[in-house]
């Protein structure tokens, strides 16, 4: 099993508090980094945040400052804290990751795209 599973989402006002969860239960290499995409009804996929194996983040401008991502290296799993939640956060939260691969020389090197991805987790924002 290689397909992360999201958990936690839910339905709470704007200005509310959530905390989205995602865990990949078996891995052929090491993850070397993981992220949380969104879709809102009628929109494409979107970038939320992303998380490196060494714990830098980076953050879609949207959400930064309202948004903290963190990891659990040892039990594969990221979460999202979200916080002062807006209406426009509406969507389905899906987690994907990254993983390592190796060189024919022995090299590692984190994959280039997200491969695998989850069912997703739906967050609803009412104003």
């Amino acid at each position: 099993q290689v397909r992360p599973v999201e958990s936690g989402g839910g339905s709470v006002q704007a200005g509310d508090s959530l905390k989205v969860s995602c865990s990949v239960s078996e891995v052929t290499e090491t993850i070397c980094e993981m992220t949380w995409h969104r879709q809102a009804p009628g929109k494409g996929h979107e970038f939320v945040a992303s998380i490196l194996r060494s714990g830098h983040a980076q953050y879609h401008r949207s959400v930064q400052g309202r948004f903290t991502i963190s990891q659990n290296t040892n039990k594969n799993t990221t979460y999202l804290q979200m916080n002062m939640l807006k209406t426009e956060d509406t969507g389905v939260y899906n987690c994907g990751y990254k993983q390592q691969i190796r060189t024919s020389e022995g090299q590692v090197y984190c994959e280039s795209a997200y491969g695998h991805w989850g069912q997703g987790t739906q967050v609803t924002v009412s104003s």
